[in-house]
């Protein structure tokens, strides 16, 4: 269901986003001619109206080809008075800004369902999620190899609530993380409650190893590598704690989540951006600790790790918001960079030669493309665990 419902997700993210644009020109008198899916060669089309609706070969996005946005586009006279470019700048700015405005109320909305139907996750002193005994998901493999989890070796089930390990009582995820980690390759007897009804569960734990972490850093060896402790491993992700919250109160709650995510996006982007050589030189055999940090995700990716309908939901608010942070930086060819520079005519009353934001245009392309090559490369050659 996840896979599922991400790839509608981003479908929809895109028309919405296209559609936006497309109804605010609409809403003015603009003159739309096209609105397609996707690029490249044309797959389907049908003309309503002045309007040829369409779906293209390449699905890494969409368009609506609004008369007079492009400067160097030749416009009969009669149709000049319907053009973006005659347009009022509050005009322009509700045009461009309106696909902007479509992610962060669609984030707004799947957040505030999503804490309105499951709860709002609790979160300790130090910002860590309190985790609850309660089985949210089985590790199919032991991280590193391809042989089955204990978990899943054992037939652990979603929603398993862990009561006890060899005989004695389990009362907070903590106490069976120590257990866990402190019983490599034993076999052990894990207690779980079952829909009312008490199912010991027989295992081996496998080992992995664990970065070692002194004062919150981990350590490094003398030969660059970071040290590691080998641990017992069991193999399933614990339920946060959740504090159900009402419709209505939900919606602040909401408010201050889209903030932090746009918060998280901003310095996510500058640290991407920063870190692009990086980016790069991982692809070509160098370090990849950037990876750990910061790097691209393709639509391949987002499908790949979509998991249940919440935690689908909530991945898709966050690129909803990603999407729209990115769209807003105002550089030519970029939504921001089409608002910069009616902000600019605004300002001096001057036009910009548009000949002169033509490299900065190339330079912004060129970037997001290798972004999203090098996010299709590594979901599918260095995937996400």
């Amino acid at each position: 269901m996840g896979p599922f419902i991400m790839i509608i997700g981003i479908v929809l993210m895109i028309v919405i986003h296209e559609g936006g644009h497309f109804l605010a020109a609409k809403a003015f008198g603009m003159k739309a001619t096209e609105a397609f899916f996707g690029f490249g060669p044309r797959l389907w089309s049908i003309k309503k109206g002045e309007t040829e609706y369409g779906v293209k070969a390449i699905p890494l996005g969409g368009y609506v080809r609004i008369i007079g946005m492009n400067p160097f586009e030749e416009i009969p006279e009669e149709e000049e008075s319907r053009t973006y470019r005659v347009a009022p700048f509050w005009k322009k700015t509700v045009v461009v800004l309106a696909g902007i405005f479509t992610h962060f109320v669609v984030a707004f909305l799947l957040l505030w369902l999503v804490g309105t139907v499951w709860g709002v996750v609790l979160f300790d002193e130090d910002g860590t999620p309190v985790r609850t005994t309660t089985v949210a998901a089985v590790s199919q493999s032991v991280p590193g190899t391809s042989d089955p989890s204990p978990a899943l070796l054992a037939g652990v089930e979603l929603a398993d609530v862990i009561v006890a390990t060899n005989g004695e009582a389990i009362d907070t995820w903590d106490d069976f993380g120590e257990f866990a980690e402190s019983h490599g390759g034993e076999s052990v007897i894990v207690t779980v409650e079952r829909d009312g009804t008490i199912v010991d569960l027989t295992s081996v734990l496998a080992f992995v190893d664990r970065p070692v972490f002194v004062d919150g850093e981990p350590v490094v060896g003398p030969d660059d590598e970071y040290v590691t402790e080998e641990i017992g491993f069991f193999g399933i992700t614990p339920e946060a704690a959740r504090e159900t919250v009402g419709p209505i109160a939900m919606v602040p709650r909401t408010v201050e989540q889209v903030g932090e995510a746009i918060a998280m996006s901003v310095t996510g982007l500058w640290e991407m951006i920063i870190g692009f050589p990086k980016l790069v030189m991982s692809l070509f055999g160098g370090d990849d600790e950037i990876l750990d940090t910061v790097r691209p995700i393709s639509p391949i990716g987002l499908v790949r790790i979509a998991g249940p309908l919440e935690s689908t939901l909530q991945l898709l608010a966050l690129v909803n918001i990603f999407v729209g942070v990115l769209n807003f930086v105002p550089l030519y060819p970029l939504d921001g960079g089409h608002f910069a520079v009616a902000a600019y005519e605004k300002v001096t009353g001057r036009e910009p030669k548009i000949e002169k934001l033509l490299p900065v245009a190339a330079a912004v392309f060129i970037f997001l493309v290798s972004l999203g090559l090098m996010g299709v490369y590594l979901d599918i050659f260095k995937p996400i665990q």
